[in-house]
């Protein structure tokens, strides 16, 4: 029996939604039927910092029936950061709608209407859905989507080839990012030697001498070990998140295309759109990922030993921006075994351990790159505590640079720089990358 035949009313229903109040815990995502591919990291945190303000405008999210979303993904993302893992309840319309093609047909309409809207590359993904779930003629989809017949019948006469593009595209995205033939031919319903082919020399050679992977583009070389920024680059905010353009320094004299380069404090993620932009291989972990980008950053405590990776010989770069101590103490956790939450002699110790612990792992050659700022504000008694000092002491292992990292445009406070006056001390506003090299 055809999918379409479960479907004899092909003509889109009114339907009317109820306003309820449920709990953040029962919205359940499913790519099956939300009708559009990408999300926004900056529009989360937009949307995170006005709720008020969405709420007040009755901006609800949509869900059906039994709570799979419709409509609202960014604003889904933004209530689970402002809830930071806590459940809490929301309101939200919901349609009596539960059926495949209904809840599709929905959610189509409802994108459509308000928020980020589905974009042509969305709603060619979405005809295509609509033929492989049985509406086959081009007038029902072209109506459903609002475009025009032609433009279907333009999208779906290259659906094959199409799919296997999308199919390759899905298989290098996984192998950048780390993931082994194994994962990858599971992921994408293929063998293990269609995995190599789609990732072949030929492949990483054609891409290796691009302009972006040779930093030859979009870059300017670093000549000196001071790498002065005026501010920072704009972006996704983070707490301790990297300056990108230091890092983008690090690929350029520590790796090669296709190089591996491993990041387990991943932050916002920056480091997985740079080794993106420059060709990189990467394996980007933190204890605790940030809700917007949970599907690129792995899930992984250093403090339970170093990462599984496949291939521990090809990795050229690890770059480590850990939290420091009382710095941001309690920003992340209250659990003790968060970085920030220890004391400083076992701060340094398990630090130092993390360190020691990727050197037995890494290949002759291999850099360690630790970006590092002095502890003074929130230290006890605003004591200068040099982290970099304690760890050139306590890792046995070759250094090979130090780099200077200031912001020129960087300030304190008003009451900072009072109590400097008063106490005829210097505030710290430098930043070091100490690099190490595996022997």
């Amino acid at each position: 029996m055809a999918v379409a035949s479960l479907f004899p009313e092909l003509e889109p229903k009114v339907f009317i939604p109820e306003l309820v109040t449920i709990k953040l815990s029962e919205v359940v995502f499913e790519e099956d039927i939300y009708p559009r591919a990408e999300h926004y990291p900056e529009l989360v945190q937009q949307y995170a910092e006005t709720m008020e303000s969405i709420e007040a405008r009755r901006h609800f999210i949509s869900v059906t029936t039994n709570n799979r979303l419709l409509d609202g993904k960014h604003r889904w993302l933004a209530y689970r950061k402002l809830t930071d893992g806590a459940d809490r309840e929301i309101q939200a319309y919901k349609y009596p709608v539960s059926a495949w093609l209904e809840c599709f047909d929905l959610a189509n309409d409802l994108n459509g209407e308000h928020g980020k809207q589905t974009d042509m590359r969305d709603k060619e993904r979405n005809a295509k859905r609509y033929y492989q779930y049985g509406v086959t003629t081009y007038e029902e989809i072209a109506k459903r989507l609002h475009v025009g017949k032609k433009k279907i019948s333009e999208w779906l006469s290259r659906t094959v080839k199409e799919e296997r593009e999308r199919r390759n595209e899905k298989i290098q995205a996984l192998w950048l990012a780390c993931y082994s033939t194994d994962e990858i031919a599971e992921a994408c319903s293929c063998g293990k030697a269609t995995v190599s082919e789609v990732c072949s020399e030929e492949f990483q050679k054609t891409l290796s001498n691009k302009p972006m992977a040779q930093h030859a583009t979009d870059f300017d070389p670093p000549l000196y070990n001071v790498w002065k920024q005026q501010e920072k680059t704009p972006g996704m905010r983070h707490a301790g998140n990297s300056e990108v353009r230091w890092v983008d320094n690090l690929l350029y004299l520590y790796t090669d295309p296709f190089g591996i380069v491993v990041d387990p404090f991943g932050g916002s993620g920056s480091t997985i759109d740079l080794c993106k932009k420059r060709f990189r291989r990467y394996w980007v972990s933190d204890r605790k990922p940030i809700v917007e980008r949970e599907q690129d950053i792995r899930l992984h405590d250093l403090t339970d030993g170093p990462p599984s990776l496949p291939r521990w010989q090809d990795v050229q770069l690890v770059y480590l921006d850990p939290p420091y101590w009382k710095q941001v103490e309690g920003d992340y956790s209250n659990d003790p075994t968060d970085l920030a939450n220890m004391d400083l002699a076992t701060f340094t110790e398990t630090l130092a351990g993390i360190i020691t612990g990727f050197a037995k792992k890494l290949p002759a050659g291999a850099k360690i790159a630790m970006l590092m700022q002095p502890t003074q504000w929130r230290a006890p008694e605003k004591r200068y505590t040099d982290h970099v000092a304690n760890m050139l002491r306590a890792v046995p292992l070759p250094l090979h640079m130090r780099f200077q990292c200031p912001y020129e445009s960087q300030q304190c406070t008003a009451q900072m720089v009072e109590w400097a006056k008063a106490n005829k001390q210097c505030l710290v506003l430098s930043r070091e990358l100490v690099v190490w090299e595996v022997s």
